[in-house]
């Protein structure tokens, strides 16, 4: 049976371009001369920062990927936190873990990271590299987080009991169609467009009609990499009520009936196609160009975005609609992203205390600046109003109606970087013409192998 994690509809979402490049570039705040004020931005009293200098890698999550962006917020930091340097540097998902791992190695890892629990806690966490945070999680703190869902505080917790994560904000990720076609297409019929949901048996119906108007290519199961995989991953489990990992998180569940027939249902549907060519980012690309006429990787930030044109609109200007994942019993699970910050233990206090002076700043004491740089959801309740007033406010409130359907969040699974090895692997295999059940069985064996260690 489902988790079905239910959000306050009230909450104030931003978005996340998880699967998108910005190029790797440097910045360097300086501190400010003068003394350390004795009040935050926000009037909290604060005792003075001692002097320090610390690096501070960041995702591409929002704009904290957008070098002017950052700087404005590190220059907010720096009013109230004069002693403090910050230099930054910008990462890709393309070659951004490599870089990381390579520091690590190198004995030269930065002090502060923005990502998520992936690869926060589950990943170099669980490998003893990052500082415990439970510090920062006050009872107070969590209180406000879990007030909106109770999954966040789990999934920066590792089962060692250390926090390896003090989370900033979140959302939840979608799927979009090209609705005008959909329209042309007579397929409309088969959404709820008050709810954006559909059924599994109306999802096939609509694919269907797409592609008997003229359009063969619909949707694509892409599956060059791990690029935005949580968009194959959605579409495959939420079919027929199947699910990735058991419910403790230990181990990987696709070897299932349901999960077997969702993957023989996708290659047997005229317009879906298995493509090893692309990932999430080239379908966003191929959809919002008219190539495809749905995307499985998208969120409020693809939603949002205007680099070709107007925002929600593909780029000769048809209109877009996000939706959730279909299901079979209209209730779907959909995958959340967390992002916030962790600390590598470089063996510094100083640098370690002023990176934890960072985060409380960002994250406590002017959260909804931070947050709206993320173009996330702010994962405390208290935390509201973040885009009263702004374009985007409607987009907003309607992409929060997603926030009914958030499942748990599941990417703390031990052999978590095998197992999205073996995904992509097992699609490729399927698309190829590889029995699906024997693709499954290989991946259910590889993936439970990495998690049991």
């Amino acid at each position: 049976m489902k988790k079905l994690i239910a959000l306050a509809l009230a909450l104030i979402m931003v978005m996340s371009l998880g699967a998108c490049t910005v190029t790797n570039t440097e910045s360097t705040t300086a501190a400010t001369d003068g003394k350390t004020p004795e009040t935050t931005g926000t009037g909290d009293t604060t005792a003075a920062a001692a002097p320090a200098e610390i690096s501070l890698w960041t995702y591409p999550i929002g704009k904290w990927g957008d070098q002017e962006t950052v700087n404005e917020l590190l220059a907010n930091f720096n009013a109230a936190y004069p002693n403090i340097k910050v230099n930054v540097e910008y990462l890709t998902y393309q070659d951004g873990d490599d870089k990381v791992n390579t520091a690590i190695e190198g004995n030269a890892a930065p002090d502060l990271i923005m990502e998520g629990p992936e690869r926060l806690v589950a990943n170099w966490g669980a490998k003893g590299k990052m500082v415990d945070l439970s510090d920062l999680w006050t009872e107070e703190t969590k209180a406000d987080i879990e007030a909106n869902n109770a999954s966040v505080a789990a999934a920066c917790k590792w089962s060692d009991g250390a926090y390896y994560e003090y989370p900033l904000c979140m959302t939840t990720h979608c799927m979009a169609i090209n609705k005008t076609v959909f329209e042309q297409a007579g397929a409309m019929q088969y959404i709820d467009e008050e709810t954006h949901t559909w059924t599994t048996e109306n999802f096939l119906k609509a694919v269907q009609a797409v592609y008997d108007a003229g359009h063969k290519d619909v949707g694509a199961i892409y599956c060059s990499g791990q690029g935005g995989d949580q968009g194959t991953r959605a579409i495959i489990n939420n079919m027929y009520n199947g699910t990735f990992t058991n419910a403790d998180f230990t181990g990987y569940t696709i070897n299932t009936p349901e999960n077997i027939k969702a993957l023989e249902a996708l290659v047997a549907q005229d317009g879906i196609n298995f493509d090893p060519a692309i990932n999430g980012g080239e379908e966003i690309t191929l959809f919002r160009n008219g190539t495809l006429q749905m995307a499985f990787c998208w969120n409020i930030a693809q939603q949002l975005n205007s680099d070709n044109g107007e925002a929600g609109h593909t780029n000769n200007g048809d209109e877009i609609m996000f939706m959730a994942f279909p299901s079979d019993d209209n209730a779907p699970e959909l995958c959340g992203g967390i992002w916030g910050f962790g600390v590598f233990n470089n063996g510094d206090d100083a640098k370690i205390e002023a990176a934890k002076t960072f985060i409380k700043f960002m994250c406590d004491e002017d959260p909804a600046t931070a947050v709206k740089a993320s173009t996330y959801f702010p994962v405390k309740a208290s935390v509201t109003g973040v885009y009263a007033g702004e374009d985007s406010e409607a987009v907003m409130n309607e992409y929060a109606k997603l926030s009914t359907y958030l499942g748990a969040y599941y990417q703390v699974v031990p052999g978590w970087a095998t197992a999205r090895t073996e995904w992509w692997n097992m699609l490729q295999k399927i698309g190829s013409g590889e029995d699906v059940a024997t693709a499954v069985a290989t991946f259910d064996t590889n993936a439970n192998a990495a998690a049991a260690g």
